[in-house]
């Protein structure tokens, strides 16, 4: 055989893999054209939902009119195009994710995909929790805040007394309130993604415990910086962030534990665990301990 027929033999499987791929990409495009269009026809309520937690925090304050205005002509309809967007996204994501899957697991041994497809399950199931917690939780706290900023302009009374002061009122953009509701739930969502990025790389060996407590002191500051960044100059809310993601950190910690615990008793049952092994992960434990 020539070098000529071993070329074309080796290319036929990277074509097949090629169109495969093109195919699921087509029907992961298709799945969100038709989420986008669903979410198209119901942006209306879907927008009166995402301005429930600002509505909610000028009644508290009597305003009883929490009405958004539109800046730019156009911009009613980019309102619309934005929330098709995300709303087409999360319709399709399921959908996505199973071609994805579907694509992968050909690739891959009946042990792989055990420890694969929970993490696949897991993942949009932790991105929900954590825009949820910020939908119901941080953006209430957040337009409280901002909100205080505000000012109740009074006029001279008629005998002359007293001062005349401009109010200060909100009259927010639609697109600038959309675009800062979307940035707190992404960037929580992508926050509760922690403990599943750090079990699925401790499950393919990158992490180990012993190390994530190494480098703790090192995740607390770079927690604080994330808490400063994503969210508003609002101490509390800061504060919250702060506290559920280093908690999703000492959650990954103990994850990766159990991952490597139950590494160890599975090489132990198969006779290939040697104590140089266990010798490393006391070591690791003993640097985790000492850098906490």
């Amino acid at each position: 055989m020539s070098d000529s027929d071993d070329v074309e033999d080796s290319s036929a499987p990277l074509i097949e893999h090629l169109a495969e791929l093109r195919n699921r990409l087509i029907h992961s495009a298709v799945a969100f054209i038709i989420g986008m269009i669903i979410c198209f026809t119901v942006w209306n309520p879907i927008f009166n939902f995402l301005t429930h937690p600002l509505c909610a925090a000028m009644a508290e304050r009597g305003q009883d009119d929490c009405g958004l205005i539109l800046i730019k002509l156009q911009e009613g309809f980019f309102v619309a195009i934005q929330i098709s967007l995300m709303g087409g996204l999360i319709l399709s994501f399921p959908y996505i994710s199973y071609q994805m899957w579907r694509f992968v697991a050909p690739g891959l041994y009946k042990n792989e995909k055990g420890a694969f497809l929970p993490f696949l399950i897991a993942s949009p199931f932790m991105f929900i929790l954590g825009a949820s917690f910020a939908f119901f939780v941080v953006t209430p706290l957040a337009f409280e805040f901002f909100l205080r900023f505000q000012q109740l302009g009074t006029l001279a009374g008629e005998n002359g007394e007293g001062s005349a002061v401009a109010g200060i009122a909100f009259q927010g953009s639609a697109q600038e309130y959309l675009k800062l509701t979307i940035k707190f739930i992404v960037a929580f969502g992508l926050c509760f993604q922690l403990p599943v990025l750090l079990t699925l790389m401790g499950k393919a060996g990158l992490v180990s415990a012993g190390g994530l407590r190494s480098v703790r002191k090192y995740a607390v500051v770079g927690i604080l910086v994330l808490a400063a960044i994503v969210t508003p100059p609002d101490v509390i809310t800061q504060v919250i962030l702060f506290v559920v993601v280093y908690g999703l950190y000492e959650i990954s910690i103990f994850l990766v534990r159990r991952v490597e615990a139950t590494r160890e008793a599975q090489l132990r049952a198969d006779g290939l665990w040697f104590e140089e092994d266990e010798d490393e992960e006391e070591e690791e434990d003993e640097a985790g301990e000492t850098g906490a």
